[in-house]
C-alpha cells in the first residue's frame, strides 16, 4: 500500500510495525519484532522483562570517541475506533489508507504516536550506507497509561550521552521539556434496588476528543462529564442503571451513554425536558464542537435492576464538582498550561469507576490536584488510588544538543524553530531523572487528532523531519 513511499524506507517500517498488534499492555508481539530486527541486522539486542528494547548499532570508524546518540520513542498506542468499527486490536494490525497527503488507518487510530519513532529508529539502523557515531534505539512500553515501560528500564545498559526523543506531533517545534504526570482512580461500591418503568438509551457522541495534554486547552467537551450535567440537572425523576464514558484516562472522551429507568407516569415529562436541555447544550457548545449529538432512545424492556437512589447522587455530585480540564497556566511562559486534569474513563456498573489523568509542570501542584481528587473521593465514601506517577523534565539551561539541533534547524529549514516546553508528558522525565547527565530535544512530524479514530500523519511533514533528523546526525559527527 506504501509502495510508492518506500524510497524512504521509514515508512516501510511503519507498515511492518503497523502490522503488528500493540495496543497498551500488549506489548510481546512489537516488543518481539524489534528483537528479530536487530537479530537480522546482527545488532546489540537488550531485551528486558517489561518488553522494553534497546538496539545498538556501534559508532562508524573514526566516530568512535564522539558522544553516543539515543533515538528514544514508545512502542504501545492508544487503540481507538470508530462507532460500529469491528477491530479486534489485539489480534489484527491497522488497516492504512492514503488520502491527499495524509497516512491515516481506517476506522481507528493510526498509532503514528508512536509507531513513526520506531519507523525512523529502524531505517536509521538498517542504513549502512551512512556513517554515524554509536546509535542506540530505545523503545519502551506502556507510555500511554503511565509510561510503566520507562520507569522499569534499566538504564546501565545505555551509552549514549545525546537522546533525541521522538514523540511530538508539531514539526518545527524542538521540545526542551515537559509536565509530569499520574493517574488518580476513585472507585465507589453500588447497591442496587429493582424498579419498574420504561428504560431510555441516552447518548452523547459526536464529539472532537483529543490528547488530554496537547488538547485539554481548546474547549473539547468531555462526553461523561456532559451527561453528567444533563443527568444532575434533570428535574424529572430517573433511577439510573449504569453509565460509561471514555476508554483512556489521557484521551478526552468522545462518547459517553447512560441506561435509566423512568416511572411511566413521568416519561413524557422527562422526554420533553431531555429535548429543551439538550438544545439548550447544542446552541452552547456548537461553536467548538460542531457535531455534537445528544440522543434518547426508548428501550424495549420495562423494568430494570437500578442503582441505588443516594449513591446515584454521589456519583452525580462527583461528575459535577470534581475539576476537570486547566486549572492554571505557567507564570513563565506565556500560553503554557501549567497544570490540568482530564476524567478520561468513567463507569458505573458494579461499581463506579472514575479515573483521571493529572498534569503539571510543577511537582507540588500536582500532587496538590490528587489530594483534591483523595478528599472527593472520601465524602462520597468512595476509595482513591493514585498510580503512575512520573516526573517533568525541566528545562536545562546549557545544552550542547540543543544549539546544535536549533543551528541544523536553521539551515535545514531557512527560518527559527519553536524552542518550548509543553503541557504534555514525555519519557524524557523519567529518562532524566535516572540519567541527569543526558542531554536531550524532542521532535516530530505533523500528527493530527492523535488519541482519536481521526489521526492522520502529514507525509511531507514525516519526510522533512525525517531528513532533518538524517542532518542532525551528520551535525553530530562533527568532533
Amino acid at each position: 500500500m506504501l509502495k510508492e513511499l518506500e524510497k524512504y524506507d521509514f515508512f516501510h517500517y511503519f507498515e511492518e510495525i503497523s502490522a503488528v498488534p500493540r495496543g497498551s499492555e500488549h506489548n510481546e508481539a512489537i516488543s518481539d519484532y524489534l528483537v528479530a530486527f536487530a537479530k537480522e541486522h546482527q545488532l546489540f539486542v537488550y531485551q528486558d522483562a517489561s518488553y522494553n528494547v534497546v538496539i545498538r548499532k556501534e559508532a562508524a570508524k573514526g566516530y568512535e570517541n564522539l558522544p553516543g546518540i539515543i533515538l528514544q520513542g514508545h512502542m504501545d498506542m492508544v487503540c481507538e475506533k470508530e462507532s460500529g468499527v469491528e477491530h479486534d486490536f489485539t489480534n489484527e494490525g491497522l488497516d492504512l489508507a492514503v488520502a491527499g497527503d495524509y497516512l491515516y488507518a481506517k476506522g481507528t487510530t493510526l498509532g503514528g504516536d508512536d509507531g513513526i519513532a520506531l519507523a525512523y529508529g529502524l531505517a536509521i539502523l538498517a542504513d549502512d550506507t551512512k556513517e554515524y557515531p554509536m546509535i542506540e534505539l530505545v523503545a519502551t512500553t506502556d507510555e500511554e497509561i503511565g509510561m510503566f515501560g520507562a520507569k522499569a528500564l534499566d538504564t546501565g545498559v545505555l551509552k549514549g550521552k545525546y537522546l533525541i526523543n521522538l514523540d511530538t506531533e508539531e514539526e518545527g517545534s524542538l521540545l526542551v521539556g515537559c509536565a509530569g504526570g499520574l493517574r488518580g482512580n476513585i472507585t465507589l461500591k453500588l447497591d442496587r434496588d429493582e424498579k419498574d418503568g420504561i428504560c431510555y438509551e441516552c447518548h452523547v457522541n459526536g464529539l472532537l476528543g483529543g490528547h488530554s495534554g496537547c488538547e485539554i486547552d481548546k474547549n473539547r467537551v468531555n462526553a461523561a462529564l456532559l451527561l453528567g450535567r444533563l443527568l444532575f440537572e434533570m428535574e424529572t425523576p430517573f433511577a439510573l442503571v449504569s453509565m460509561k464514558g471514555g476508554t483512556k484516562d489521557n484521551a478526552i472522551p468522545r462518547e459517553a451513554k447512560a441506561v435509566l429507568v423512568v416511572d411511566e407516569k413521568d416519561a413524557s415529562a422527562f422526554e420533553e425536558e431531555f429535548q429543551k436541555r439538550t438544545a439548550m447544550y447544542q446552541d452552547e457548545y456548537t461553536s467548538f464542537e460542531p457535531d455534537m449529538k445528544i440522543c434518547l432512545r426508548k428501550e424495549a424492556q420495562a423494568g430494570a435492576s437500578v442503582i441505588a437512589k443516594e449513591q446515584t447522587d454521589k456519583i452525580l455530585f462527583l461528575l459535577n464538582t470534581a475539576p476537570n480540564g486547566v486549572q492554571a497556566m505557567s507564570g513563565d511562559i506565556k500560553g503554557l498550561v501549567e497544570s490540568s486534569l482530564n476524567m478520561g474513563i468513567f463507569e458505573a456498573e458494579e461499581e463506579m469507576k472514575a479515573s483521571y489523568s493529572v498534569r503539571s509542570s510543577a511537582a507540588g501542584y500536582k500532587e496538590y490536584l490528587s489530594k483534591k481528587l483523595a478528599c472527593l473521593a472520601k465524602s462520597i465514601g468512595a476509595s482513591y488510588q493514585e498510580e503512575g506517577n512520573y516526573p517533568a523534565w525541566l528545562y536545562r539551561k546549557e545544552s550542547v544538543l540543543r544549539e546544535k539541533m536549533v543551528e541544523v534547524f536553521r539551515r535545514f529549514y531557512q527560518k527559527e524553530p519553536v524552542v518550548e516546553v509543553i503541557h504534555a508528558g514525555l519519557e524524557c522525565g523519567l529518562l532524566s531523572e535516572k540519567m541527569p547527565e543526558l542531554d536531550m530535544v524532542a521532535i516530530g512530524p505533523d500528527i493530527l487528532d492523535i488519541h482519536t479514530p481521526k489521526e492522520k500523519l502529514s507525509i511531507p511533514s514525516a519526510i522533512r523531519v525525517y531528513d532533518y533528523l538524517l542532518e542532525v546526525l551528520q551535525e553530530l559527527c562533527k568532533a
